[in-house]
């Protein structure tokens, strides 16, 4: 195979293949002598399908695996004889100059920057630390037991925490909302599900009782009629409900799948659980720590654009299949992924820099923490052996799950080497999203 590499700018450059056309028929050739010896096709014995059936059967797929796999191998080797360090993925098209007897096809990529020295002894590093507490694990058996709760209608007024069924309509100016009848729904007050004025006005309303309330909703409110503007909110109480917790007795304890029932138990697996839920916390704020720095020492570094337009591109998708889950269908604009240009500039130069710091310090993924890592996820699920199961079948799950893991141990020895303080925190602010 012949190579040759071009620059086409300081970060994008042009591989050249050229592929003896004959090596590639060998190939294809070995690799449908070999479906013929073991394929198995109806009204053919075993081993005696013809060669002509097989190629016109299996012939097109087998010869795109093959150039496929020739193309990808010629590249990696290239990069390695070339001493390159890519960035993103490569685009190879077929070239239209091919000699006689040859396949040409170029490639087209772009590589990481040259960081210079990388001082990671310069960077200040916040470390958060924190623990389970005995309170934490009172928390969460709290929501635990509000997660089980009953209801019971009642005919006294409203308070903090009982569920109310509740009509409601809006008169803005000449505008009615909904134009006919009434919208109905179930709130918890307290929740925060509906607007703190509203909510604070169907305090003390029993089953039966009206009220019409003059509401300024924020500019930012979610219904797009009402948002900053000045409306006359109709209510009507059609039912209140107080809630009914459940003891925390040995059948609560084995509804969660603790077999003894015993409170001990209990305890120990809910702050096994929460000590998971903080160890991810915590790598995230390391994370979030390590890449805040980083991205300042090196903001001056020019980037590869076209991997920049691609991750801000995915952060578009991200955001508009996040909306849609919620209900709704953005108009999105062609132009709207370069709002995510910044992010997308952050997130591409740490992760950059992060394959670089492990490229040139020979840092390799440890299987024992992947298979922590494994087990951690799984520990989640009500049949854990299944989830381990999915992940060792499944090359693209375990290929996330090794990034994901390598990513983290690069961060722990960045941080590790960095100027660090350590400041304490609270399990619950500790596990809190981060602004």
């Amino acid at each position: 195979m012949q190579v040759s590499v071009e620059s086409l700018g300081s970060l994008e450059r042009k591989m050249t293949f050229r592929v003896p056309s004959e090596r590639l028929d060998t190939q294809v050739g070995g690799r449908l002598r070999e479906i013929a010896r073991t394929t198995r096709l109806k009204g053919f014995r075993p081993g005696k399908v013809p060669a002509k059936v097989v190629e016109q059967r299996f012939g097109e797929q087998v010869r795109a695996e093959e150039l496929d796999r020739l193309l990808r191998e010629g590249f990696d080797q290239a990069v390695r004889e070339n001493e390159l360090q890519i960035a993103g993925a490569p685009r190879i098209m077929p070239e239209g100059e091919a000699g006689e007897g040859e396949l040409a096809f170029t490639a087209t990529f772009e590589i990481v920057p040259d960081f210079g020295t990388i001082e990671l002894e310069k960077l200040e590093v916040v470390r958060h630390t924190a623990d389970v507490a005995e309170d934490d694990i009172d928390r969460m058996i709290e929501n635990l037991r509000l997660q089980r709760r009953s209801w019971s209608a009642v005919t006294r007024g409203a308070q903090k925490g009982d569920a109310v069924d509740v009509e409601t309509w809006s008169q803005i100016g000449d505008e009615r909302l909904p134009a006919e009848g009434a919208e109905r729904g179930v709130t918890v007050l307290g929740s925060g599900a509906m607007y703190s004025e509203i909510e604070d006005a169907l305090v003390g309303m029993a089953k039966g009782d009206e009220k019409t309330v003059d509401v300024t909703f924020p500019a930012d409110w979610r219904v797009p009629q009402l948002a900053g503007k000045q409306a006359q909110v109709h209510l009507k109480i059609e039912q209140v409900s107080e809630q009914q917790l459940p003891e925390v007795d040995g059948a609560f304890i084995r509804s969660f799948g603790v077999k003894s029932g015993e409170m001990a138990q209990f305890r120990a697996e809910i702050r096994a659980n929460l000590e998971r839920e903080l160890k991810g916390a915590l790598m995230s704020r390391l994370r979030r720590e390590v890449g805040e720095q980083l991205v300042a020492a090196f903001a001056h570094v020019e980037l590869p654009p076209k991997l920049v337009e691609s991750e801000a591109r995915s952060l578009l998708r991200q955001m508009v299949e996040q909306a849609r889950r919620n209900g709704q269908n953005p108009n999105v604009a062609e132009d709207a992924h370069t709002e995510f240009l910044e992010p997308a500039r952050k997130r591409v130069l740490v992760g950059l820099l992060v394959g670089e710091v492990a490229r040139r310090n020979q840092l390799r993924l440890d299987p024992k923490r992947v298979n922590e890592t494994m087990r951690l996820i799984a520990s989640t699920y009500e049949e854990p052996q299944q989830v381990i199961e999915m992940y060792r079948n499944d090359p693209q799950l375990m290929s996330g799950l090794q990034n994901r893991v390598m990513e983290e141990q690069v961060i722990d020895w960045i941080a590790e080497r960095a100027q660090h303080t350590e400041q304490p925190l609270s399990f619950q602010d500790a596990v809190s999203p981060q602004g």
